[in-house]
């Protein structure tokens, strides 16, 4: 049997799983439906069409289902779609898709095992894989897509459209406008690569070949800290594969996002490439403005 706090509400036609907890004045609208052991605290609103699996946790404040920050959404019915075992912390919102996205489906997408903390924004038709950290204050914009186990340090910014490749850690404060490579650490303003994620990557036990190999791949790829320059990005991927380091898996997977980057990217974004929106779906809020008339 779900516990539902008296000072709770849960509408007729949400679906509860087993052992259940919803705390005081928690919402749980139409069309949720919530996986078995999941634990709202109180103040939570969650807002259908959506499903959530089993055994998330919902602190205090966070909002999610709500309809997209979206000019061209229609009011219909998209969903958000969330995996197991996810911990949503304080003041998390995050928004369903839109209709028009070919990409999501309309579907604002979490996977499983999952850390957002503190005041955490995910906009509308993103996709966010499984073992993501994402800390205090980060804001994504729409169609965001984080690989698995990336790491967003407090108070990024991320443009609508980026990518954020597995095992990438993102420094604090950093302004994120292109797709982020798999495997590194950037930060700063101008999203600069630092290095390997080597600490990351022995923390998910990625093999030390493999480490070393990506190790050798970074240094023809990205800035060094030595006077040596590196190689412009196409030469340095025929120079890993002309080596033989993109017969590992990683530096392959690695070479394989950059080719993807350079080939189809606009403005450093591969997902952007494949947007169909237009500004006839924005028309219909810019009609309605109000003529300004001559002082």
């Amino acid at each position: 049997m779900a516990q539902i706090h008296p000072m709770a509400f849960v509408d007729p036609q949400a679906e509860l799983g087993r052992d259940v907890e919803v705390g005081a004045f928690s919402y749980v609208g139409p069309g949720v439906r919530l996986g078995d052991g999941c634990r709202l605290g109180p103040h939570v609103t969650l807002l259908g069409p959506a499903v959530f699996g089993p055994r998330n946790v919902f602190y205090s404040g966070c909002v999610l289902g709500a309809a997209p920050q979206d000019l061209k959404y229609k009011g219909g019915p998209t969903r958000l779609e969330v995996g197991a075992d996810n911990v949503f912390r304080e003041g998390v919102t995050i928004h369903r898709g839109t209709e028009i996205d070919r990409q999501s489906g309309g579907v604002t997408r979490i996977g499983s095992h999952n850390l957002l903390m503190v005041g955490v924004h995910v906009a509308h038709d993103s996709d966010l894989a499984d073992h993501i950290i994402v800390a205090n204050a980060v804001h994504m914009a729409g169609h965001v897509r984080v690989e698995e186990a990336a790491v967003i340090s407090g108070g990024v910014l991320m443009h609508h459209f980026v990518t954020v490749g597995r095992y990438a850690y993102v420094g604090g404060a950093t302004r994120v406008v292109h797709d982020v490579p798999p495997y590194v650490k950037v930060l700063g303003y101008d999203q600069e690569v630092r290095a390997v994620n080597t600490e990351g990557l022995r923390r998910w036990r990625v093999p030390e070949e493999s480490i070393l190999r990506l190790k050798q791949a970074a240094r023809l790829l990205f800035v060094r800290r030595s006077a040596r320059a590196p190689l412009r990005t196409l030469d340095a991927l025929r120079a890993i594969e002309a080596d033989g380091l993109a017969r590992d898996e990683h530096v392959q997977y690695l070479v394989q996002f950059l080719r993807r980057k350079l080939e189809f990217g606009v403005y450093g974004r591969v997902r952007e490439h494949f947007r169909c929106d237009s500004d006839a779906d924005r028309a219909a809020f810019y009609q309605n403005t109000p003529e300004k008339t001559a002082p």
